[in-house]
């Protein structure tokens, strides 16, 4: 890989190192990666938004490559949210660009003593006053910097006011609506003073065996192109899948308590496209093109939403209007704050508010009443404010209930909010929420696509019932290991290439010889990395749980089901070689994984294994 750009905002300083060989073979690039990279920094006295604390930008090894949807680029850091391991994932043209311009990854550390925005073209790295940009919208601050620097290509990945108030769900934009969202990457950006990085490149992206490769990458998009799951996709949208996880209860409503809708829910794939769709978006290089584009009615063509938006903003919120849905999920991105986050702290403060638990003297008068669109409206502009009721639901689910005493009935794990597929009705998700290194994901592992069929034989999967239990313990393991070498390439989940040609790829494009055993063995080695990450930020097997919401059933599921949460979390325990009271990977795991050199920090992390 390319070098890694360092930037000290506290001195200005730039500068730039090597990836040592063996780091790049042992982990690949991307998130794991970012998390060996990242290691000796995220110490327990180094606050997620102290002028030291990092945050890093990592493009994987097939970034930009032309390949099967690897148009994309990690961003981690320790999260403000949750106080852990925090890694998003971000889509778009950006880290592509990056690459070109010379450099695999940027990290950055200290703190301005003003607004500033980095502008790298071509291995040139200059900083600039951000003060006339300070207080933009994203897309405001992405045109501005765009006309201002005059480059053609330029790509600009920023924040907007959620940033810079440092609020712990904010995000970082680029492109049409591309977002690194979760775990709070933005409001690190915001404590830095940095508004935006700008860059552009006119280099090429490295690729180890081009002859090889090329043939290769060509032949996946095609037999990607005609795959059933990306035709859905590119048809219908992220939503074209909403229906039938409505059906089986996999969508909740009403923050988590109702399985079943009323009537037909409005944000359908189906749905958009006979009403406001207007077209499609894609990443970089990308055959699927997921991305929406849609007309309100104005006549102006904008970001369309995805399903986790629709879902919390829609069902999660009893919403069933389209075009108010996109308008919600559009002044997040332009505020800069997490769609699934703030829709799902909403909720909570929407149940409190039916229950009797607050009240009109405590949400500024804005009645909290299900379905009120109007007063969603309302709370998002206060949010991103922090503004009255606004600044409590800044603080995320798990701080709004702490503020009120209602902690219990946020449904979030680790301080992450949970995303909108419900284990009771893709029970394995279940355990994907409660073992995720960033808090409740839904990325981590897509299991609830397994749920549904999408099985992969090769990495000793196989298929079990929505509803199951502790028997498919061990797919819900390959599957997030699966998902984490993805996290390192950086590919999108959403192409379904079989894990033989996956390892192609990688051997083409690196020039090494893994197996599918060997590709999985770098993504348990990073999903255990990221474990003691966490470990030794405090997290313990205490830490591994459902919120109460997702432990009892539906009020409207006569079946009374819930996944037997307390079978599935054991049988994990020994199947990740974890130890069940500590939830340290136990010695033996660390040595045959090459991480036994953790060892030497168990005094940081206050464990006896």
């Amino acid at each position: 890989m390319q070098p890694i750009l360092t930037v000290d905002l506290s001195s200005t300083k730039v500068g730039s190192f090597e990836i040592p060989r063996a780091w790049e073979q042992d982990y690949l690039g991307g998130a794991s990666l970012a998390a060996r990279l990242l290691y000796d920094y995220l110490i327990p006295d180094l606050e997620p938004l102290s002028p030291q604390a990092p945050i890093l930008f990592l493009n994987g090894p097939l970034s930009g490559t032309a390949g099967p949807a690897v148009g994309r680029y990690v961003v981690c850091g320790r999260s403000p949210a949750t106080n852990q391991w925090g890694e998003s994932n971000c889509g778009g043209f950006w880290g592509v660009e990056l690459r070109k311009a010379g450099f695999d990854g940027l990290l950055i550390t200290g703190k301005s003593s003003e607004p500033v925005y980095l502008w790298i073209k071509d291995g040139e790295v200059l900083l600039r006053s951000a003060r006339h940009i300070w207080g933009m919208e994203t897309y405001q601050t992405q045109e501005a910097l765009i006309r201002e620097l005059d480059t053609p290509g330029t790509r600009v990945a920023c924040i907007g006011p959620a940033g810079e108030a440092e609020i712990p769900f904010a995000l970082i934009l680029s492109d049409h609506g591309r977002v690194a969202g979760r775990t709070g990457m933005g409001a690190i950006m915001g404590s830095k003073n940095l508004k935006a990085v700008a860059v552009r490149g006119t280099g090429s992206v490295p690729v180890y065996d081009l002859e090889g490769y090329t043939p290769l990458r060509s032949q996946i998009n095609r037999e990607l192109r005609e795959d059933p799951m990306s035709q859905v996709v590119r048809d219908l949208g992220t939503a074209g899948v909403a229906d039938y996880f409505d059906y089986l209860m996999e969508t909740p409503k009403r923050y988590f308590t109702r399985g079943k809708s009323s009537g037909d829910i409005n944000i359908s794939g189906v749905n958009i496209k006979n009403t406001i769709h207007a077209g499609v978006s894609a990443c970089h290089g990308c055959v699927i093109a997921c991305g929406r584009v849609v007309n309100l009615g104005d006549g102006v063509k904008r970001k369309g939403a995805e399903f986790e938006t629709l879902a919390g903003f829609g069902p999660n919120l009893l919403i069933n209007d389209l075009i108010r849905i996109t308008q919600f999920g559009e002044l997040c991105d332009r505020y800069g704050m997490d769609s699934i986050s703030l829709s799902n702290t909403i909720g909570l403060a929407m149940l409190l508010f039916d229950k009797g638990l607050i009240g009109l003297t405590d949400t500024d008068g804005i009645p909290l009443e299900w379905g009120n669109a109007d007063a969603v409206e309302q709370l998002i502009h206060k949010t991103a404010k922090k503004e009255g009721f606004g600044a409590y639901l800044a603080l995320g689910a798990r701080g709004l209930g702490r503020q009120f005493g209602f902690e219990e009935l946020a449904v979030q794990v680790n301080g992450l909010e949970v995303a909108f597929h419900d284990p009771r009705g893709a029970s394995g998700m279940a355990l994907v929420y409660a073992t995720s290194p960033r808090g409740a994901c839904h990325n981590q592992s897509d299991y609830y696509f397994v749920e549904i069929g999408q099985v992969y034989s090769t990495l000793g999967m196989t298929y079990h019932s929505p509803r199951g239990g502790a028997e498919k313990v061990i797919n819900v393991a390959h599957h997030q290991d699966w998902r984490t070498v993805f996290n390192s390439l950086v590919m999108c989940i959403f192409a379904n290439v079989p894990p033989e040609l996956v390892v192609g790829l990688i051997n083409t494009s690196v020039g090494v010889e893994f197996s599918v055993e060997d590709m999985l063995k770098t993504g348990e080695r990073g999903w255990n990395l990221k474990r003691v990450i966490n470990n030794r930020l405090g997290l313990t097997g205490v830490n591994d749980k459902l919120p109460k919401g997702l432990l009892i059933p539906y009020e409207d599921d006569a079946s009374g089901y819930v996944p037997d949460f307390a079978a599935m979390l054991n049988a994990y325990y020994n199947i990740r070689e974890w130890d069940p009271v500590s939830g340290f990977p136990k010695p033996e795991k660390l040595s045959a994984l090459k991480l036994d050199w953790v060892l030497k920090d168990l005094d940081l992390i206050n464990l006896d294994v």
